[in-house]
């Protein structure tokens, strides 16, 4: 394994430049004075990334998720731009600005220089600008009436601020001239964008909580499984632009070595799929949070990124159930995006930029956020903490404390060394040989669950159930371990042997009260047990359909 592993670092030092990583220096952190709540996690954000105090601002805002153009402008947008000058952390310069929005060639002031690049935004701050009928601007002719819009989320309009002295257009959106660059040092004020960020969600609780998991991450890694969820649209779709952002995504996070599921059917995952070990999701497109997301517990790993592409995915965030930002934040995600209103879906996030910033040219979370942008003073917010970089330790240095620390979280690295070795040609035959002779695998369920899979895939089904069920002996999560039976159940099927089906799957219903698909394990159950020809069982199998039947719940 040793040898893979030199592989894999080598392959990521092709990939990954050398950067200098940023620190709270660069950051400002602005509150709601109006919410105690919102002081606090300032406070706490500052503390853990350590933010100058003097670059921690509160503004007497209100506290609900809307405010009004006027209220953005005099309350936050200006004076934060004055605070930022008179502190010396911006310097301002004349320049002459070309002719716009039908306005002449004029002489403005700019930002020359800045000591910060970052502004957190923090739980309490308003999200959006509503949209102001009686502001009058000249549009070009060529705006179509959907963009003849002044709303937008604050975050985006934010990103704006170091221009906020240039007159710019507020209908429609601002095309984002560093739109998929590759160079983080560009994403800086002087060159007119602010990255703004929000700590943000359902609760102040949870929006400290994003610090801590993003500090977690940095120091651990960033592991676990990935899911992309894409609808299988076809070229011709007016959709289809979707689709490719979410299975870019997914192309990526392979490379990556991540254990990647991707669902390409019409419909999102199931409310019964057992999506274990979160640590990447993405998908579209239902209004309000659904599926597995739904459930009382979302195995989110430390760190984990998660994002659904929906228009109005973040028209609030501080509910843990309707829409999806807020939701997916309660249930235990680390940093996520959406839109506060109809964005286009030429200008909603894209995903697989991000997440080729994000790890392979190891941006921070709020540098790779907005270079994932199509536009900029437009619908999207972005919410966790910008300094967020998960990936800049390299795969050789992860391995090596996580060893020295004995981190049960060795198993993930080496996880993913064997999917990246399986993309650079190693047979299955290679593969499994290298997990059954690894000591790690002998204690780890996520392992042993790849070798058993590496064994079906080969054709050694055998062996593939022994390690299955060797695999249900070593801890798994609950969700593995119900992906685990399933598989074991169609093992099991193949072979013909009924009874062990069928004691595995009442092994489900048994071990998971809350399994919500309880009744279709039963109809299963039934067919069997009459195969089987157990009448008690058939009672019992009866009876649980009765209690299980969806009219019951």
């Amino acid at each position: 394994m040793k040898k893979y592993l030199v592989q894999f670092v080598i392959l990521a030092l092709t990939l990954a430049p050398t950067l200098v990583r940023a620190d709270g220096d660069e950051v400002v952190v602005i509150y709601n004075k109006k919410m105690p709540e919102s002081k606090a996690v300032a406070d706490y954000y500052a503390r853990l990334r350590h933010v100058p105090a003097k670059q921690v601002y509160g503004f007497a805002l209100t506290t609900n998720e809307t405010m009004s153009r006027a209220e953005f402008r005099d309350a936050l947008q200006l004076p934060l731009a004055k605070k930022l000058e008179s502190d010396g952390l911006w310097k301002f310069a004349k320049t002459t600005a070309p002719a716009i929005n039908g306005q002449p060639e004029r002489t403005v002031r700019r930002v020359a220089a800045s000591k910060i690049r970052y502004a957190v935004l923090c739980y309490g701050v308003p999200l959006r600008i509503a949209h102001d009928p009686g502001l009058k601007e000249i549009v070009p002719t060529n705006v179509t009436a959907f963009f003849k819009n002044n709303g937008a989320s604050v975050d985006s309009e934010l990103t704006l601020l170091p221009e906020a002295q240039m007159n710019l257009p507020l209908t429609a959106l601002t095309p984002n001239p560093f739109y998929g660059t590759t160079n983080s040092a560009a994403l800086n004020p002087t060159n007119g964008i602010l990255l703004v960020t929000r700590l943000d969600g359902p609760s102040a609780e949870i929006a400290r909580g994003l610090v801590d998991k993003s500090l977690q991450a940095e120091r651990d890694g960033l592991w676990g499984r990935a899911y992309f969820d894409a609808r299988g649209l076809n070229s011709s779709d007016a959709y289809f632009r979707g689709d490719q952002l979410i299975l870019g995504a997914a192309q990526i996070a392979k490379i990556l070595g991540y254990e990647t599921v991707v669902d390409d059917k019409p419909g999102t995952f199931a409310l019964d799929f057992p999506m274990s070990q979160v640590a990447l999701y993405a998908g579209w497109y239902d209004e309000n949070v659904s599926g597995p997301f739904t459930l009382p517990k979302v195995e989110f790993m430390p760190g984990a990124f998660a994002y659904h592409l929906h228009s109005f995915s973040a028209t609030t965030i501080r509910s843990a159930t309707n829409r999806w930002v807020g939701p997916l934040l309660a249930k235990g995600a680390t940093c996520t995006m959406g839109t506060i209103d109809e964005p286009s879906l030429q200008f909603t996030p894209d995903i697989a930029t991000f997440l080729a910033r994000w790890s392979v040219n190891q941006f921070t979370f709020g540098e790779a956020a907005w270079a994932a942008q199509p536009a900029l003073s437009w619908q999207t917010t972005v919410v966790g903490d910008p300094l967020y970089c998960p990936f800049e330790k390299l795969p050789e240095q992860l391995q090596s404390e996580l060893t020295q620390h004995n981190s049960p979280l060795i198993e993930w690295s080496y996880l993913r060394i064997v999917n990246a070795n399986a993309l650079r040609g190693e047979t299955t035959a290679q593969l499994i040989e290298a997990l059954e002779n690894l000591p790690a695998r002998t204690n780890s369920a996520v392992l042993t669950e790849k070798l058993a899979a590496l064994c079906d895939a080969g054709g050694k089904t055998l062996s593939a159930v022994d390690f299955y069920e060797e695999a249900l002996q070593l801890n798994p999560s609950p969700e593995q371990k119900i992906r685990i039976r399933f598989a074991l159940a169609d093992k099991y099927t193949a072979q013909g042997d009924k009874k062990k089906t069928y004691d595995d799957l009442w092994k489900i219903i048994d071990e998971n009260p809350d399994y919500p698909a309880k009744f279709n394990i039963m109809k299963r159950l039934l067919d069997l047990a009459i195969a089987i020809g157990d009448k008690n069982e058939i009672t019992r199998c009866v009876n649980a359909m009765q209690k299980y039947a969806p009219t019951a719940q």
